[in-house]
């Protein structure tokens, strides 16, 4: 299976231990992949070049070839422990950074045989953890409520801690490196402002405000490629989408019963994809809150989706 310009390509993987691939205009699943038996899929994400598909979940990271007709994984990563919360790539592929509840987040070298080549320690189970846009700096989220910015290179970090007796669930920095997001199992979405400082090595962070954002624990918290928009998916069944200009709600999509798990802008940042607890991954179209399609076919849970391609066409 070859990816075309025409056949944009969804991933999506949960509970029944499955990966499918979907083409994201029509609806069609166009491959099916196995994930280990133990373990749901917490994270996935595609390398730069679009040809493969990184997976994480209990004791397993897992690599998987897009453009071959083999449905099993063409790389296991040796050596993890407890379960592997989120995975990512450095802008080039030539670097993953996975986060785990061992208390690690580690740099993989993937230019020849990947081997972890860096490791930090946040001393409780790491949750959440993102790149941000300077392809050097990674946010990270903890289960005692810890937000952490590490510098890869220098080795530099901060820990913050906007809210005791929480655990974050997710972090996220804006593509356009102003703003960093962590949200909690509290339902809180906490917002800091990001600037350059020429004496300091790390990103300078202020406090900008709390978002009262769900009813019920924040699962994911992603800003749109344009970084106009911050969406915050919840066991309240809803996906909020706030406006970074003044951090108001503008949009909230309803999947009712059910827990929004994971979503996904477009390129154009004019879609999103949501993954919920009834199995079914939905494409909505935010100018009008409308359903465009919906991807029926796992079993059980849909925990998480990845999609990076450009614009999904009326």
């Amino acid at each position: 299976m070859e990816p075309t310009e025409d056949q944009l390509i969804l991933a999506t993987g949960g509970y029944d231990h499955t990966i499918k691939v979907w083409q994201a205009h029509t609806g069609n699943c166009i491959k099916t992949m196995r994930f280990v038996e133990t373990s749901q899929v917490n994270a996935l994400d595609r390398t730069p070049d679009k040809t493969r598909l990184a997976a994480c979940g209990y004791q397993c990271i897992r690599l998987y070839d897009l453009e071959s007709n083999s449905t099993g994984p063409v790389i296991n990563f040796d050596g993890v422990q407890k379960n592997i919360t989120r995975l990512g790539f450095q802008e080039e592929g030539k670097w993953m950074f996975t986060a785990g509840e061992d208390h690690r987040v580690r740099i993989w070298d993937m230019i020849s045989t990947p081997h972890c080549s860096r490791v930090f320690d946040c001393q409780a189970p790491v949750n959440a953890a993102c790149l941000h846009p300077n392809q050097v700096e990674i946010a990270m989220g903890s289960q005692n409520g810890g937000v952490y910015l590490w510098d890869v290179k220098s080795e530099e970090h901060e820990q913050l801690m906007p809210e005791r007796d929480s655990s974050i669930q997710d972090v996220a920095i804006s593509p356009d490196g102003k703003y960093m997001a962590a949200a909690n199992n509290k339902g809180n979405c906490y917002i800091w402002e990001l600037s350059i400082n020429s004496n300091q090595k790390l990103s300078v962070i202020r406090p900008k405000l709390r978002i009262a954002a769900h009813t019920r624990s924040i699962l994911r918290c992603k800003f749109s490629p344009d970084s106009r928009l911050l969406v915050t998916t919840s066991g309240d069944g809803t996906a909020c989408i706030w406006r970074t200009e003044d951090f108001k709600k503008w949009r909230d999509l309803s999947i009712e019963n059910y827990w929004v798990w994971d979503a996904a802008f477009s390129a154009d940042s004019k879609w999103l994809f949501t993954a919920s607890s009834d199995g079914v991954a939905r494409l909505w179209k935010l100018s009008s809150k409308a359903l465009a399609r919906d991807y029926t076919g796992h079993s059980k849970a849909i925990t998480a989706l990845s999609f990076k391609d450009e614009i999904v066409a009326d």
